[in-house]
């Protein structure tokens, strides 16, 4: 089994890469997907939350307000970390059941968005970070998401600056370009990684 942690800043592209490799044979475990399971309506990660943050990060009809919670956190380090104390744990189970279901020989890519930041890069054979320009990147989540650019660039100052992030690489995925050019590069990189796997 090949391990990969595949990560990169928000607005970067990485869940186009992520769903781009999982078509090619990638069995992908998505740690951002997971996260919001773990604390979906009825689970014990949903009450912890509430324990701490309290009943306004709640929507009306019971799940979670998650632009309400992440106005908390990504304002407050101490918050941040007592968020990330609750869900963490939680994705860690979830990951190592999933991992536990894949194949011997599988390719393995964990979508982990704070990969550099929580410097899990040994835990992966391969780390490839998808990578654009910060300002390309406040411009997608402006067009994508309607974030207005004061909020993007608070969530980009949250994150792993880009040279850290690099800095953690073996494989380097640019993304500045259109998605014909995206595939591209993604399939020179499942060339890679195949041959690796092959080589054990």
């Amino acid at each position: 089994m090949l391990k990969i942690g595949l990560t990169g800043g928000i607005g970067s592209g990485k869940s186009e890469v992520s769903k781009r490799l999982s078509a090619r044979g990638a069995v992908v475990i998505d740690a951002d997907k997971i996260a919001r399971e773990v604390v979906e309506p009825g689970t014990a990660g949903l009450a912890r939350v509430v324990a701490v943050f309290g009943d306004e990060v709640l929507r009306p009809d019971g799940s979670l307000n998650r632009e309400k919670l992440g106005s908390i956190v990504f304002a407050d380090s101490e918050r941040l970390a007592a968020l990330n104390a609750i869900v963490h744990p939680l994705v860690g189970e979830r990951v190592a059941h999933l991992q536990g279901q894949a194949a011997d020989d599988a390719i393995v890519v964990y979508d982990v968005p704070l990969l550099a930041e929580n410097k899990l890069a040994p835990m992966y054979d391969v780390v490839i970070v998808v990578d654009a320009a910060d300002e390309v990147r406040i411009r997608r989540l402006a067009e994508h998401r309607r974030m207005p650019e004061a909020d993007a660039k608070a969530r980009i100052a949250a994150q792993a600056s880009r040279e850290d992030r690099l800095a953690v690489a073996d494989i380097v995925v640019p993304n500045e370009g259109s998605l014909e050019e995206l595939d591209a590069r993604v399939s020179d990189v499942w060339d890679e990684l195949v041959r690796r796997a092959a080589r054990g």
